[in-house]
């Protein structure tokens, strides 16, 4: 980054520069009172960017008391164009106007004293196109300073948005794979560790069951490993599971119902309406809704409970409904998991609620429901 000089230093400089330009070689000052007076006019110049309108009201003292004292015109009076040009450039279009008007009111007064008596309003003519001209140029800049400063701003302001946005979206994904995981690794560790269960109980009574049992463990557990890699993103396309287990949907739920019936759970499924309209998104939420509130029933129901899984599917939603008739409802103790929150989440994703609770004669219910033009825009 470059070095900038401060303000105050470079209007020292300039006001240096323009004493030695006033007084140096070449000027014969008839008096002492001459320097005072040119010291007068240009000293001010140091703090023109701190107070500009007190400068100029300072400078424009001293020009009146140069013009009282009838001293002829000085290369200082040069001051009073550059303290005006920083009038213009740095205080509001006001002050501009109130210095330019008490400069002018010198250049008359001025003209009066010193002009040629038969064109007076040559000189008047003159300096005030300088005048004008000097508070144009500054008021040009200081718009266009103000331009260059809104630009950097916006720039700014677009490049902490971006930021966020970023944030926002590694946020969102983080929030993304955390419900995968949850969901994935919930269900199928629950229904291998019922599996394996099963397996222990029938390995002596029933070899045949307890080899079944095994194997739907290893399948259970392939599964799980290639929806992880898939949630991940580290899935490729030509391995060969990702052909084995497409990414679950609707079609998928009677496989998710057989599954849990194997780990224990009865369960019956109501599927209405047509699959084909639905988006891909869609219904891998509703799989996950399904799986989630399934699992739940698996881990925190009785033995001998029951589950019912109704989808119907409409032109404009998708209503779920999975109820049981545990005794033992899920809430019976403190909610210390995210299961539920996380369906909420998926749900409200797609513009749709979710609610679930103890149904009145024991038992549990989840109901929710996915709008599909909204699972629509997403898809796109």
């Amino acid at each position: 980054m470059r070095a900038q000089i401060p303000p105050v230093a470079f209007d020292a400089l300039l006001t240096a520069a323009l004493f030695v330009v006033s007084v140096g070689p070449g000027q014969h000052l008839k008096a002492p009172g001459l320097l005072i007076l040119q010291v007068a006019l240009l000293l001010p110049l140091v703090w023109r960017h701190r107070a500009p309108l007190v400068v100029f009201g300072v400078v424009a003292s001293a020009a009146f008391v140069q013009w009282v004292v009838g001293v002829e015109p000085l290369p200082a009076d040069v001051t009073l164009l550059v303290a005006l040009y920083t009038v213009a450039k740095c205080s509001p279009w006001l002050h501009t106007l109130l210095a330019g008007a008490v400069l002018e009111g010198g250049i008359l007064l001025a003209s009066i004293r010193w002009g040629p008596e038969d064109r007076f309003l040559v000189p008047v003519l003159f300096l005030t196109a300088l005048a004008t001209t000097v508070a144009v140029t500054g008021t040009n800049l200081k718009i266009r300073l103000a331009y260059l400063t809104s630009v950097e701003d916006r720039a700014v302001r677009l490049e902490r948005e971006r930021d966020q946005q970023a944030q926002l979206a590694v946020a969102e994904e983080r929030a993304r794979i955390a419900r995968e995981m949850h969901d994935i690794v919930t269900h199928n560790l629950s229904v291998m560790v019922a599996l394996a269960d099963a397996a222990v109980f029938a390995q002596f009574r029933s070899p045949g069951k307890a080899t079944g049992a095994m194997q739907q463990i290893s399948d259970t557990g392939r599964q799980a490993l290639t929806d992880m890699r898939r949630s991940l993103g580290v899935l490729r396309a030509d391995e060969p599971d990702a052909q084995r287990h497409p990414l679950p949907g609707l079609a998928q739920l009677q496989s998710l119902v057989d599954q849990m019936r194997a780990a224990g759970l009865p369960t019956s499924l109501s599927l209405e309406g047509d699959l084909a309209p639905v988006p891909t998104t869609a219904q891998l939420t509703v799989y996950r809704l399904v799986q989630e509130a399934l699992t739940n029933t698996l881990k925190h129901a009785p033995p001998g409970t029951r589950a019912d899984v109704r989808v119907r599917i409409t032109p404009k939603a998708v209503v779920i409904e999975i109820t049981d008739d545990g005794r033992t409802t899920q809430a019976a103790g403190p909610a210390t998991g995210h299961g539920i929150a996380g369906m909420r989440e998926r749900a409200a994703a797609y513009g749709g609620t979710l609610q679930a609770g103890p149904l009145p004669d024991g038992g549990w219910r989840v109901s929710a429901d996915i709008t599909l033009a909204d699972a629509e825009d997403d898809a796109s």
